[in-house]
């Protein structure tokens, strides 16, 4: 088997080590203890902790899935439909890696005033980047009279991700693996046209 690279490591801990603890929370001794290796190999791949932040976002932020959304035209499923399976995607994302944590970006988000600016730059991106693939649905789902056009696609989208995000982090206070999607139902509702 290949050896993974001392970077490839530091990487492969450091979204685990932030999820728990924040950015703040972490120091770069806790990130290469979990990741086994020496304090002074950090600075050989990264300036900054903010740096290795800024990558872990974009990482996590890379690896979402957006193939419940469906293709553009896609008429098997209604969109309200296609954003509530996307967003039972994320919830078992979130799952499978600990609701007590929550979500990356959302752990990140929360910590931006003390980040610097290339954390805070990845966590917009983000949260840009799912706006923008949901918008599209919610758009399509506007023409198709299924959802209200009241507003602006990209606000409703915004307003799921906060709805879903909010009960997530209510998840994360009491331990409720429902708490998200029972908030996201409620949005959906909403936005029913």
């Amino acid at each position: 088997m290949p050896r993974v690279s001392v970077k490839g490591k530091l990487v492969e801990h450091a979204e685990a080590v932030f999820r728990r603890q924040g950015f703040n929370g972490a120091s770069v001794q806790d990130i290469t203890t979990a990741a086994g290796v020496p304090k002074g190999s950090f600075y050989n791949h990264f300036k900054s902790k903010q740096e290795l932040a800024a990558e872990i976002v974009r990482r996590y932020s890379g690896a979402t899935d957006f193939s419940a959304l469906g293709d553009v035209g896609d008429r098997d499923r209604t969109a309200p439909e296609r954003l509530r399976a996307h967003f039972v995607a994320q919830a078992e994302r979130t799952r499978a890696t600990g609701v007590e944590y929550g979500c990356l970006l959302v752990t990140m988000a929360s910590d931006t005033p003390t980040t610097g600016d290339e954390v805070r730059s990845a966590v917009l991106d983000g949260f840009d980047g799912w706006t923008g693939a949901l918008a599209a649905v919610i758009e399509q789902g506007q023409q198709a009279g299924e959802i209200v056009s009241s507003r602006p696609a990209h606000d409703l989208a915004a307003f799921l991700i906060d709805a879903f995000e909010g009960g997530a982090l209510r998840g994360k206070a009491t331990g409720d693996r429902t708490a998200s999607m029972r908030s996201l139902d409620i949005a959906l509702d909403a936005l029913r046209a």
